[in-house]
């Protein structure tokens, strides 16, 4: 593992599902696991060099039916590239097996399923010591457009899946973190993803997955205008109001944070393949991000009084829908190496 020269927390880690998310008959063609893990394992900046991964519990990657001798050898897999595994995202949708956390029972039931298919592999992994620390990723996959046809009668269905993934995580020695994103219903908006999470009111097994790219759209309403922090004649020059709307909605769901991935955004949607339009990823380093990566970051990773919260032991790039071109080259994940640990030295902790 990497023994960084500023801090030692947050490990530094990379997601896998960039090589899955988007891809298919409908775009390009996937990126297989041992890839995206040999260019994780080779970027390095200035002595540099990720601690670990994220992995998306679904084939081509990693079958959520995988045996123990299987999940075995991905440890050894991910082990012998001096890499270690964090969090892990269960695959709750329809199309990889799951269901509508608010839809029929029979729905319900397979996305339970799934989720407690993805504990058991989380709890196998942490039992191997590859996995260290992380949680388990879900969503309610369901859309926002299913979800205004009963809004209330929706999310307190929610709210009662969610309560059973919580008690199945316990089972498992696991916690599960909702990641908030404008393209699934009861949690498109940071007001509806509070009252979401607070009707599940399981705060020691469930918290909220905060990712920057998705949560600025937060700020602008996408999905629920009456949401917006930021007004609607914003200019994007207009930094002190952008940071003081940050500011704000940091506040209400930073409490809740127990997974955080450093993304960039450039306040627009985009979607590819199969995958609903959603925050649009951008590279660290694109002239049209809105972000200020290495300062934003704080205010998830801070409390108000600017102390680290410690609340996650690992931050993870996320970055969805580039092309297999950008996936692929080296200096991708350099520049995003640079940026991690330009984050780590401004927020991270010994």
């Amino acid at each position: 593992m990497n023994s960084p020269t500023s801090h030692h927390y947050p490990r530094i880690h990379n997601a896998m599902w960039p090589g899955l998310v988007g891809k298919g008959p409908d775009s390009e063609p996937p990126i297989d696991l041992d890839t995206m893990l040999d260019l994780t394992a080779a970027a390095e900046v200035n002595g540099e060099k990720f601690d670990g991964v994220d992995l998306f519990l679904s084939d081509p990657h990693v079958s959520i039916d995988s045996t123990d001798e299987e999940l075995k050898q991905l440890a050894e897999n991910i082990g012998k590239r001096n890499l270690v595994v964090g969090s892990v995202v269960a695959p709750v949708w329809g199309a990889t097996g799951g269901g509508s956390a608010m839809g029929s029972e029979e729905e319900r039931t397979r996305f339970l399923l799934q989720v407690r298919k993805a504990c058991r592999i989380a709890a196998r992994l942490r039992e191997r010591g590859i996995r260290p620390y992380g949680i388990v990723r879900i969503d309610s996959a369901a859309s926002p457009s299913e979800w205004l046809k009963d809004p209330d009668g929706n999310t307190k269905r929610i709210a009662e899946t969610f309560r059973e993934a919580c008690s199945i995580a316990e089972d498992q020695g696991e916690r599960l973190a909702a990641e908030g994103e404008i393209c699934w219903g009861a949690m498109h908006s940071w007001k509806k993803m509070l009252q979401l999470l607070e009707m599940v009111d399981r705060p020691k097994t469930l918290g909220f997955q905060a990712d920057m790219a998705h949560t600025l759209l937060f700020t602008l309403g996408y999905n629920a205008p009456e949401d917006r922090i930021l007004p609607e004649d914003f200019e994007w020059d207009e930094d002190e109001e952008f940071d003081q709307a940050l500011r704000e909605l940091t506040r209400a769901l930073r409490p809740w944070t127990i997974d955080f991935h450093v993304a960039q955004n450039d306040a627009t949607v985009k979607g590819s393949g199969s995958h609903d339009k959603t925050g649009h990823h951008c590279l660290p380093f694109d002239p049209n991000g809105k972000l200020n990566i290495v300062r934003h970051a704080g205010y998830w990773m801070k409390d108000e009084q600017g102390n680290p919260t410690h609340a996650f032991k690992h931050i993870c790039w996320d970055g969805c829908m580039f092309s297999n071109d950008v996936m692929k080259s080296p200096q991708t994940w350099q520049d995003i190496l640079s940026t991690m640990t330009a984050v780590r030295d401004a927020h991270g902790w010994d």
